[in-house]
């Protein structure tokens, strides 16, 4: 049987755990967003051709910081398999493969509502944000697109326990480009939420709080995880 598909479905379910986990990023994300918006003029941000633009560099900052933030990490774990010897390699690969279909499953049953464990990871990076956090200062207040993009890059490292956990999936990969493109699918399931703020975000926040919706989506994870760990196991 072809499980080439099963490979790619890792981006789908990292999208729609970006895209179903937007009640997060909105609590996370959503006052950079405001004071983004609030920065601004009232004239200008009643204008959508003056907003726009703003939002969308912010977002790009953002996203590119996922993915640098991806590709290191998938290199981290690229590297691991160079330095095993050839018979090391394969039961590494195997145990990664386990561990990002356990990780898949974790995030799964977050949407779903049933289990909040990832959120753990976020003081993993705690640490960490007390050194980029102040960098992203110097770009405030924000009053061009020019200053939106670096502040997005920057606030693309905020400790979250679902960019986390999205990483150690991207480590799991063991490959700078699969584990870029995993966070690149993360960060465009995000963008309805974060882009679409008004009445527009609070449609969207309506339907992705539905239990139906959200329990319909991590259950769709957690079976691609439980197919992605079956097939790593045999």
């Amino acid at each position: 049987m072809d499980w080439g598909w099963l490979s790619h479905s890792q981006y789908l379910a990292a999208f729609l755990v970006g895209l179903f986990g937007g009640v997060h990023c909105i609590g996370m994300c959503g006052g950079i967003v405001g004071a983004l918006t609030f920065s601004l003029p009232q004239t200008k941000r009643e204008s959508l051709r003056t907003l726009a633009p703003m939002l969308l560099a912010y977002n790009t900052g953002r996203i590119g910081g996922y993915v640098l933030a991806g590709a290191l990490m998938g290199g981290l774990g690229a590297v691991f398999l160079a330095v095993l010897s050839p018979d090391s390699v394969l039961v590494f690969n195997r145990i990664l493969q386990v561990f990002a279909a356990l990780f898949m499953i974790a995030l799964g049953l977050y949407l779903a509502g049933i289990w909040y464990g990832v959120a753990k990871v976020e003081q993993i990076g705690r640490v960490l944000w007390r050194y980029v956090e102040p960098l992203g200062r110097r770009f405030m207040p924000v009053n061009s697109p020019a200053k939106a993009l670096p502040l997005g890059f920057v606030w693309g490292w905020l400790p979250c326990g679902l960019v986390y956990s999205v990483l150690a999936w991207a480590f799991a990969a063991g490959s700078v480009a699969k584990g870029a493109l995993l966070m690149l699918a993360f960060g465009a399931g995000t963008l309805p939420a974060l882009l679409l703020m008004g009445a527009a975000a609070a449609t969207l926040t309506r339907f992705t709080r539905d239990s139906n919706v959200k329990r319909t989506a991590g259950f769709l994870v957690v079976a691609l995880g439980l197919l992605l760990l079956w097939r790593a196991l045999v």
